[in-house]
């Protein structure tokens, strides 16, 4: 299952720059995961200091 963004998304940054597969990007109000490229690898829940990246 891939992981999501949920609205507690405070757009640091510090996900993207971890991300193995480059899945994660900077969206309109805050970034956003392609599930369809997501492994579920959990890099991005790791550093998120607001626990915002969430699996599905």
């Amino acid at each position: 299952m891939a992981y999501y963004i949920t609205d507690s998304c405070i757009s640091c940054g510090a996900c993207e720059s971890e991300c193995p597969v480059d899945a994660i990007s900077q969206g309109d109000s805050q970034f956003v995961i392609d599930e369809d490229a997501c492994i579920d690898c959990g890099a991005c829940a790791n550093v998120c200091p607001v626990d915002a990246c969430q699996p599905r």
